[in-house]
């Protein structure tokens, strides 16, 4: 994370920024107007001190990544919770992350976060950002409960933080999301945790060690595929479907046909447990073997 908005907007924060003139020898102040914490900070601006910040920004951006760009687990964000005014500002600096990158040995995704307040998603998908994390969005979004799986051109990043604050995320949020092929994030309390958030903590891991058995670049969200609407697949060869309920359902095999291994995870405990082998070449029914969320794997046999 390069930048900090959301302090800087709601918290005393700016008292203690080293862009605000008592706290540097160098006679920055970007809080222009006066009022006590400095939105300029986060825009673009054509005064002499606007473009001064900004010169010190793109250096320390340039600081940042020189340091980690020899590493391979490196996301950019540009900003976290910026405010609506701040979006010319993120657009500039995801474009030059990618612009000063481009001539180096490894290039990393830079991402923009859902702005607070005034942001919308529809501006995170317009971005040259190459990921996004949304707040939870309209009816057909619906990152929350039913998350979409199209509706940004972009990667995206799940976070409880914009979805919720620390009021969400529960393990049947995560496959959902991971089924829907978005990857999650979850924000910590730091505080005694109730159980739905230790359940959250717990499906990531499980996410996790599913998605590094599976050819996971060659899987997308084919909801149609199950009655659970809730399916990632590489059809025909396997598929990972996540029923959030006890009962049946139906798995279309039609055109996939051959001898399918399956085995079911069962959420709530982490227990695996095996499955008969399944032709394909018809809808098949499955009955879910535990009282809660199960998520059926499916891969075809050798």
């Amino acid at each position: 994370m390069l930048f900090e908005g959301w302090e800087i907007q709601f918290t005393d924060g700016w008292a203690n920024h080293f862009f605000h003139a008592p706290n540097n020898v160098n006679g920055v102040e970007a809080d222009s107007d006066g009022n006590g914490f400095a939105l300029e900070y986060n825009m673009l601006s054509d005064s002499e001190m606007g473009r001064r910040v900004l010169a010190l920004q793109e250096d320390y951006v340039r600081k940042v990544v020189d340091t980690v760009n020899d590493l391979d687990n490196v996301l950019y964000e540009i900003c976290n919770e910026a405010h609506g005014g701040s979006t010319q500002w993120q657009y500039h600096l995801v474009r030059f992350v990618k612009r000063y990158e481009a001539g180096k040995a490894k290039q990393h995704p830079a991402g923009m976060t859902f702005q607070y307040k005034g942001g919308t998603n529809a501006i995170l998908n317009e971005s040259p950002a190459d990921w996004v994390s949304p707040n939870p969005g309209d009816a057909k979004e619906n990152y929350r409960v039913d998350p979409c799986a199209d509706c940004s051109p972009k990667v995206v990043v799940s976070d409880t933080d914009h979805l919720w604050g620390h009021t969400g995320g529960d393990n049947i949020w995560v496959w959902k999301s991971f089924t829907r092929g978005l990857n999650v994030l979850f924000m910590e309390e730091l505080l005694p945790s109730p159980t739905w958030q230790d359940s959250a903590r717990a499906a990531m891991g499980q996410a996790r060690r599913m998605a590094e058995r599976v050819n996971l670049a060659a899987m997308k969200p084919e909801p149609g595929l199950s009655a659970t609407r809730y399916c990632l697949a590489d059809h025909g060869r396997e598929c990972i479907i996540f029923q959030h309920d006890k009962g049946e359902f139906t798995v279309e095999l039609r055109d996939a046909p051959g001898m399918f291994v399956a085995e079911w995870l069962d959420v709530n405990s982490g227990r695996v447990i095996p499955a008969k082998t399944v032709e394909g070449g018809a809808t098949r029914t499955f009955t879910t073997p535990c009282p809660g969320p199960a998520v059926l794997y499916l891969r075809k046999a050798e």
